[in-house]
């Protein structure tokens, strides 16, 4: 008998699908998508973003527009952001949970309008691999006014992060980014030779996405950054124009160490429905003020203290990197595993994340951590593992 033939999964492709090839990019299946792991060197394109600018394609997002005069009631509801008290051009990092309070998803939601009516729009970016579930969540709940609509792939998004990620922005584009304020977001226009290049409210993403590119001052690495959301078509040309004034393509290794040297969640690895906030140390992204889905598990978690905390491990012995997975114990009683790990560019030495029982998550505790057959000896440290630039 011939076995039958394994299915060929087919990947999405991402706007910038051409410019990735032309750079030479090393791809890898991601949440269903084709995406670059690097392109020349993934400690030069980590470097790039620390000392310089680099340039992220982040199309695979989730990219979903919110409408109506219950619009912020349903975000509000089904996230643990009082999304009805946000300003216009506001971004708040927020989560989506289960009733048992089990992370489904994190997410940025924007307010778009310049609140002049009752009526309101928000950007919902949730990633990937939950985009789907959370639009179908979104759906189910929604009021018959409020309207939900995908805008993948008619859209591309480009995460422009480092130091020097303004001075690139302005210089290429002419805009005038000093008014937009670190978690804010504003259109800015596309032609250099407009009037006026500061950014502007009060836009739909359907009026915007033709003559303005929305620019929010946000990013996944700890550094100054911005990340733009554009026409697909344009994408690859915009792209280029970044390149050329001194952006360094990067792809998801550089990235997955950038943010796990900040302490950042990923989808997949530090939740995936089996912790929540409080046990992740995101108690400040929590608004008990109003009614949301998961508030009652959180309370009682809250008044009882999480059983689980996510912690930082610091792994200093020469040659022994953690990984997702890594065994962690306490002389021969086993507290956990690693959800993420590598060696920091940095600090030059070993980190991981890692749930731990609250009675060892606590700062300068010590552990042993299991790599490739050694123990190795580790220490609860302070999240980010590094210092981040000031933000104001």
């Amino acid at each position: 008998m011939i076995p039958a033939a394994t299915p060929r999964v087919v990947l999405h492709q991402t706007p910038l699908a051409a410019f990735h090839a032309r750079h030479g990019s090393h791809p890898v299946p991601f949440a269903g998508w084709e995406m670059p792991l690097y392109y020349t060197s993934i400690l030069a394109e980590h470097d790039a973003v620390r000392q310089s600018v680099g340039l992220f394609d982040v199309s695979h997002m989730g990219i979903l527009s919110l409408s109506g005069g219950h619009a912020a009631e349903l975000l509000g509801r089904r996230t643990t952001a009082d999304v009805g008290k946000l300003a216009p051009g506001q971004v708040r990092y927020t989560f989506l949970l289960e009733t048992a309070g089990g992370i489904v998803d994190d997410l940025l939601v924007s307010r778009l309008d310049d609140g002049t009516d009752l009526s309101r729009e928000y950007l919902a970016v949730p990633n990937a691999a939950r985009a789907d579930e959370v639009e179908e969540i979104l759906r189910q709940h929604r009021l018959p006014d409020t309207k939900i609509v995908r805008w993948n792939p008619k859209t591309a998004l480009l995460a422009v992060q480092g130091p020097q990620s303004r001075e690139v922005l302005e210089r290429t584009l002419g805009w005038d980014l000093s008014g937009l304020a670190y978690y804010h977001t504003a259109w800015f226009p596309r032609a250099t030779g407009a009037p006026d290049l500061r950014g502007r409210l009060g836009l739909s993403l359907a009026e915007g996405l033709g003559e303005f590119l929305l620019v929010s001052r946000t990013g996944y690495t700890g550094e100054l950054g911005y990340e733009v959301l554009l026409r697909a078509e344009e994408a690859d040309a915009w792209a280029e124009r970044l390149v050329a004034a001194g952006a360094v393509p990067c792809g998801l290794a550089a990235r997955d160490m950038l943010r796990l040297e900040q302490g950042f969640l990923l989808s997949g690895q530090e939740f995936h429905r089996d912790h929540t906030p409080l046990e992740a140390g995101q108690e400040r992204f929590v608004d008990f003020g109003h009614e949301f889905v998961g508030r009652e598990a959180l309370e009682k978690q809250r008044a009882e203290g999480p059983a689980l905390r996510l912690v930082g491990l610091e792994v200093v012995q020469e040659d022994a990197i953690p990984r997702h997975g890594t065994p962690v114990r306490v002389g021969e009683t086993a507290l956990g595993e690693t959800t993420s790990g590598g060696l920091s560019p940095s600090l030059h030495h070993g980190i991981a994340l890692a749930y731990l029982p609250r009675e060892h998550a606590v700062l300068g505790s010590d552990v042993t951590v299991s790599i490739r057959g050694r123990d190795v000896p580790a220490r609860v440290v302070a999240l980010p593992f590094r210092s981040s630039p000031k933000k104001s």
